[in-house]
């Protein structure tokens, strides 16, 4: 099992951890910052880069991704200098995947063109919704003509372009959604990120929740009919679901999210960036240090920013690969997963899971179907060990 990780493929995840405001939804690890020292977090990213170059190898990357936090609020020197040091670590595929997260208030086009002179030649933005005041209620600092205009900048200097859009807000009914959908679709974009909202415990929105101030969300059903009539819709359009909450046409798939979702092997550097990493015929899960300015120290101080670096059994990884990889439309192959666990999966319960109509088996793959994806948990936990 040496080599399982060239199944999935080998990428490069960077945590930028500033925004400009934080969202009242948002759990991811990032933070508001009145001054941010560029040129520190340069010399930073750099010698973590360094650091893990030099125990990996001679790999081929097949993706580097900038996500956050909002990436465009980098400068375009640094996001070069990264790219650059890049180039020099590892030998880059020939369709490499650079991809920036951007939110619509941070994009401008000199900033844009730069990152393209960078070598980022996709873009995924945070438009998240289509209506003024559903973005005002999600704490967002862009209106939709902005978010229109952001986008139209965005194309001009990127071939590929991906944005993000939140389902199942407040007083949310399927009509209102249907045609927020289609609009979406409308504006020729060739990826969507498409979110059910959740109310995560330390949220903004948790705490309103948990006081009972959080009015208006859809009930379960009707969260499921938006689910539901999002994938016909997509579908129709010539967008289907690749993975549980991502559409895209033919060929516009996300690398870098692939990786995660075959289970290959990826860096994580920056502050809460965690990894995937296969050194010396075994796979490790890593973390680093959340906090921006802790992080920064211990490279400084110790030479690296991570935390956690930890061999992983063959049954935690064959676990994990049945947890991303049944979450893609094109499904797992139950050898690879019989090669990690020692074993095959139970022949009870898949053939009772395919009487109900939740999976298939399609070329000698494990496949779950659209009624399958909008109850997924529940399929992966009737087929864990």
């Amino acid at each position: 099992m040496t080599e399982d990780w060239r199944n999935g493929g080998f990428g490069l995840y960077l945590h930028w951890p500033f925004c400009a405001s934080k969202c009242p939804y948002c759990d991811f690890n990032s933070h508001v910052a009145a001054e941010i020292d560029q040129n520190r977090w340069n010399r930073a990213f750099l010698a973590e880069i360094e650091r893990v170059g030099a125990q990996t190898g001679d790999r081929v990357l097949n993706s580097v991704f900038f996500g956050g936090g909002t990436p465009s609020l980098m400068e375009p020197q640094l996001v070069s200098d990264i790219l650059d040091k890049v180039r020099a670590t590892w030998r880059l595929a020939n369709d490499v995947e650079i991809t920036l997260e951007a939110n619509p208030t941070s994009i401008e086009s000199g900033r844009f063109s730069a990152y393209a002179e960078a070598g980022v030649n996709r873009v995924s933005m945070g438009m998240q919704a289509l209506n003024d005041g559903d973005l005002r209620r999600l704490g967002r600092m862009h209106s939709v003509a902005e978010g229109r205009a952001a986008f139209d900048i965005a194309r001009k200097h990127f071939d590929r372009v991906s944005f993000d859009l939140i389902y199942a807000r407040q007083n949310q009914d399927l009509t209102a959604w249907e045609a927020e959908l289609r609009e979406a679709l409308a504006m020729a974009v060739d990826h969507f990120s498409i979110y059910q909202l959740t109310i995560e415990d330390g949220t903004a929105f948790g705490l309103r929740h948990a006081a009972g101030k959080l009015r208006g969300l859809p009930d379960d059903d009707k969260a499921a009919d938006m689910y539901l009539r999002t994938q016909d819709i997509c579908e129709a359009a010539g967008l289907p679901a690749y993975e549980v909450s991502n559409h895209a046409r033919p060929g516009a798939e996300s690398r870098h999210n692939l990786i995660y979702w075959r289970y290959g092997d990826y860096v994580g550097i920056g502050p809460g960036a965690h990894g995937r990493l296969t050194l010396n015929g075994q796979r490790h899960a890593t973390d680093t240090e959340k906090m921006p300015a802790r992080w920064l120290s211990l490279v400084e101080e110790r030479g690296s920013g991570e935390i956690l670096r930890e061999a992983l059994p063959l049954d935690e990884q064959a676990i994990e690969f049945l947890l991303f990889g049944l979450r893609l439309a094109e499904g797992i192959d139950p050898a690879r997963y019989r090669a990690l666990s020692g074993q095959d999966l139970d022949a009870g319960k898949l053939s009772a899971l395919q009487e109900i109509g939740m999976i298939t088996l399609e070329q000698g793959r494990i496949l779950v179907t659209k009624d399958g994806r909008a109850v997924l948990n529940a399929v992966i936990r009737e087929l864990m060990p």
